[in-house]
């Protein structure tokens, strides 16, 4: 498992220049302004443009990755903020799988402002790896952006067409059944998922995320049988000591060439 820890820039809108790093040609980012939902979000996105063969990381990059941090604590009037993720890409790196983007990618953000209607402002830290053949820490910070709340904005196509490439819901990818069987490991716990789902493309892999980060996971083993999909994962602790886990706060990201699939949670 490799853990690394790194800092992506941001750029604040209308372009304005990156800040000094060694890798400014390798990675640039900038904010994107999109337009008022009608439950008073706003909706906006963060554009990632990377140089040929450079790749950045989905929130669970794999063991091969770096996962991302984003700190909004500098903004003004943000009462939450949530990142809609699109269908990310598997990579090979050095024998071990990672997921994530190459070339360029839009993160959709939805905005709820602290005081409804009135302007966000919007700063961020913001920790990536960007990676080659090897992988490499950038930092830079997200300035000061003023979003206005504007009802007449029409939607930005770019941002409409990430959203459009999140993983879909269980029951929209034709979901009827899911189960996961837990039994103690050598140094952990094996979970087994089953899906009764239709294929969702030649190659099927799958990401699980937990509750707890302490929680780590290994790459799955995958099974194919008519419309059962299986992945087994071993999952031990950080700690090396036992731990519990939360069935109900488990996310399953299936993942084919042709959609995504994302499913919460999971009975015995």
């Amino acid at each position: 498992m490799i853990r690394l820890t790194a800092l992506l820039c941001a750029l604040c809108l209308a372009a304005l220049p990156l800040r000094a790093n060694p890798y400014a040609d390798m990675v640039s980012m900038r904010l994107v302004p999109g337009w008022q939902m009608s439950d008073g979000t706003l909706m906006a996105g963060l554009e990632f443009r990377l140089a040929t063969g450079w790749k950045t990381y989905w929130r669970a990059p794999g063991d091969a990755g770096i996962p991302p941090v984003f700190d909004w604590s500098g903004s003004r009037n943000l009462g939450a903020l949530d990142i809609e993720w699109p269908r990310p890409e598997v990579f090979d790196q050095n024998g071990m799988r990672s997921i994530g983007y190459e070339g360029d990618v839009i993160l959709p953000l939805v905005i709820t402002p602290d005081r409804a209607g009135r302007p966000v402002q919007l700063a961020g830290h913001i920790e990536i790896g960007i990676c080659q053949d090897v992988c490499v820490p950038v930092q830079l910070d997200l300035d000061a952006v003023t979003l206005e709340a504007r009802a007449d904005a029409p939607p930005v196509p770019a941002i409409a067409a990430a959203l459009a490439d999140r993983p879909v819901r269980g029951d929209e990818a034709g979901l009827s059944h899911h189960e996961c069987a837990i039994a103690p490991g050598d140094d952990g716990l094996i979970l087994t998922a089953r899906f009764t789902l239709p294929p969702i493309g030649e190659t099927e892999t799958a990401a699980l995320e937990t509750a707890d980060p302490m929680i780590w996971v290994s790459e799955p083993e995958m099974e194919r049988a008519g419309d059962t999909l299986t992945a087994r994962f071993e999952l031990m602790s950080d700690t090396g000591q036992p731990f519990a886990l939360d069935r109900s706060g488990l996310r399953f990201t299936l993942l084919g060439e042709s959609r995504a699939v994302d499913i919460r949670g999971c009975g015995g």
